[in-house]
């Protein structure tokens, strides 16, 4: 069993939240689990390392199961409702089940040409800056996949915006009052939202919702609803935001592998995979829970003991992929564990995946001469998610 002092990430600073990569091959150095204090607080069991963090994302001994608590039961800070990030099978299946017919293959091809154009609208608008300079955060990052989600959805356009700093609030280091206030406004939000397409249903994914049963018969519950749309718009445009970012930025910070995209458009679906594996939008992955005593590579791990997979490092581990801190658009990234492993595997790999290759193949042909304009800044704080809310660019 491991002895070391435990290390408090929140005091690592902003070098950390820029570049956390370092400081994890670091600890790998020493071994693959560490104890570790969260910026939010929480002390936790930091895995590192590709083999080992695959095996805690799959690891049957490890629960999403808050302790102390009823499953499904939110974190009081976080989720406004059950979904299926709390639960284990059999609940986690039955949710899934319910919810993953809206995101079979076909869907999502279906919205590549609505994926575009609004791609297209977004960069018309972007580069008739006269001084030709944007945030790409601003101008394609976050309203490309925040409009595909919610169109999906059928969230109002004129609160998306709201939406935004409601999820900043709630995944960054804030006071606990803070949190809680932000999710009491989702979920009345929400509800509010639900009520109306109860009352007029519509041609989108929230109207399904209410109405999806399976062959038995099964819907989702009222509070799973809430749960549901509150995941749904919550993943399905932080993370993308984050990715699309984060890859741009790679690009711009090694311009021969842009140029390579430019000569070559066909690279794109491999350049997005490793955009995913070079710099992970979710660089940990959130907290498992130890539900009985057992050796974690050579770690006792006890029942109730919290667990953090740290992908970030996972698909940078020179173990599976040579030079992993260079960024390559060639590689073979085939395994990588941006979007996880095992039964919580991101069911908007698709979408994401979809936006993502929208964003940089037309990004790239329509702003050629695409450089930074400046350093990113304001980047996320917190374990979930990793990425820069400003992006200066000028072309």
């Amino acid at each position: 069993m491991t002895t070391e002092a435990v290390i408090d990430l929140g005091l690592l600073g902003e070098r950390f939240l820029r570049d956390p990569y370092p400081f994890y091959a670091t600890l790998r150095e020493r071994g693959p689990v560490h104890r570790v204090r969260t910026a939010e607080g929480n002390e936790a069991w930091l895995v590192v390392g590709y083999d080992e963090t695959r095996a805690v994302l799959a690891d049957p001994r490890l629960s999403k199961v808050f302790p102390s608590r009823e499953p499904g039961d939110p974190p009081l800070e976080l989720s406004p409702a059950p979904h299926m990030l709390l639960f284990d099978p059999p609940d986690h299946t039955r949710l899934r089940r319910l919810v993953v017919r809206e995101f079979t293959p076909r869907r999502v091809a279906a919205m590549a040409p609505r994926v575009q154009e609004i791609t297209d609208t977004l960069l018309d608008a972007m580069l008739a800056a006269p001084d030709r300079r944007a945030d790409l955060v601003d101008s394609l990052a976050f309203p490309l996949p925040i409009t595909v989600i919610c169109e999906l959805l059928g969230v109002p356009f004129l609160d998306r915006e709201t939406f935004r700093d409601w999820t900043a609030r709630l995944f960054s280091v804030r006071p606990i009052e803070e949190k809680r206030a932000t999710r009491d406004a989702m979920t009345a939000y929400i509800d509010t939202l639900l009520a109306a397409k109860r009352a007029r249903p519509g041609d989108d994914l929230m109207s399904a919702l209410l109405h999806t049963a399976d062959e038995d018969g099964d819907r989702l519950s009222a509070a799973e609803l809430v749960g549901m749309a509150w995941l749904l718009l919550v993943a399905g445009h932080e993370t993308t935001v984050n990715l699309v970012s984060n890859g741009v930025l790679a690009l711009l910070r090694h311009p021969e592998q842009a140029d390579a995209l430019r000569a070559d458009p066909s690279l794109v679906e491999g350049a997005v995979e490793e955009m995913l594996r070079y710099d992970a939008p979710v660089p940990v992955a959130t907290m498992r829970f130890a539900t009985v005593p057992f050796e974690l590579a050579g770690t006792r791990v006890e029942t109730g003991d919290a667990v953090l997979a740290t992908i970030a490092d996972a698909d940078r581990d020179p173990a599976r992929y040579p030079e992993g801190d260079r960024f390559d658009v060639r590689r073979e990234t085939g395994g990588h564990l941006a979007f996880g492993h095992g039964i919580h595997y991101c069911l908007g790999a698709p979408l994401a995946r979809l936006e993502a290759r929208a964003a940089v193949r037309t990004l790239l042909a329509r702003a050629p001469g695409l450089t930074l304009d400046g350093e990113p800044g304001g980047w996320r704080t917190g374990t979930l998610f990793h990425g820069p809310s400003t992006l200066p660019v000028r072309w």
